[in-house]
């Protein structure tokens, strides 16, 4: 299975990027793309750039999408919305295709330092994200980044630990029936 993984954020010290990569510790023997949204670095989307054309940048990021078979990310939240990096590689990416998830299956997820986990983030787009294409099979978000996450051992909070695991493993059986 092709995996396209990626946090919502261009932060050097991501914590969503952080959560992507220990979720991704269970998907050892699929093949990965973790992209990271840097890459993608274009003007801020206005339909006056657009009449000049699109950034090669949307297309990769499209073509990333469409090489894969499923999609795992997890969105950081700034002011209760989604990063304005990935919001602009979003807008971009939508212009040319405005189903820009290609109907692929997603897991979705969303942390933050706060107690809600980045549930803001998580709630649009959990509403908007199918009518872009995204095929939401699970979510998880991991609230109080700070004390339910260790960088070298992954979530410490053991019912947290156990909830993304059932959930990662929902993901699996529905992607992945023979698993």
């Amino acid at each position: 299975m092709k995996i396209l993984a990626f946090a919502g954020s261009t932060s050097s010290t991501s914590i969503n990027k952080e959560l992507v990569k220990f979720v991704l510790k269970d998907f050892q023997d699929d093949e990965i793309n973790l992209i990271d949204l840097n890459d993608f670095d274009m003007h801020v989307f206005s339909v006056d750039r657009e009449k000049k054309g699109f950034p090669d940048e949307a297309h990769r990021f499209l073509n990333a999408i469409e090489e894969c078979d499923v999609i795992i990310c997890s969105l950081a939240e700034h002011n209760r919305s989604y990063s304005a990096a990935f919001k602009n590689v979003f807008d971009w990416a939508s212009r040319i295709n405005v189903k820009v998830f290609q109907n692929k299956p997603m897991f979705l997820m969303s942390t933050s330092p706060g107690g809600y986990g980045g549930g803001n983030v998580m709630n649009t787009a959990k509403t908007f994200f199918p009518n872009f294409g995204a095929d939401i099979k699970d979510t998880f978000s991991l609230p109080k980044f700070y004390e339910n996450f260790d960088l070298e051992s992954g979530i410490i909070n053991p019912e947290m630990l156990k909830e993304l695991k059932d959930k990662i493993e929902n993901f699996k059986h529905q992607v992945q029936p023979d698993h």
